[in-house]
């Protein structure tokens, strides 16, 4: 997987993203649902569990940043 595999895709977030915490989200990738650390790309904002979410960066092998699409 490359780095930008997961770029564009959508996921929900699953433990809080924010600055100084450790988030997590779960993507559908490679037929199923994976779980990846993450932190917000503003590097400010916070996102709460429910929210779906874009990936814009993937640091491989299992981080990524990620901009709210909407709130659930």
């Amino acid at each position: 997987m490359g780095d930008a595999s997961l770029v564009g895709l959508m996921g929900r977030v699953t433990g809080t993203v924010g600055p100084g915490l450790v988030g997590e989200v779960m993507v559908r990738v490679r037929g199923g649902a994976e779980h990846f650390l993450a932190y917000p790309a503003d590097g400010k904002g916070r996102i709460e569990p429910g929210t779906v979410v874009m990936v814009v960066e993937h640091l491989p092998p299992r981080t990524v940043y990620v901009e709210t699409v909407y709130d659930s």
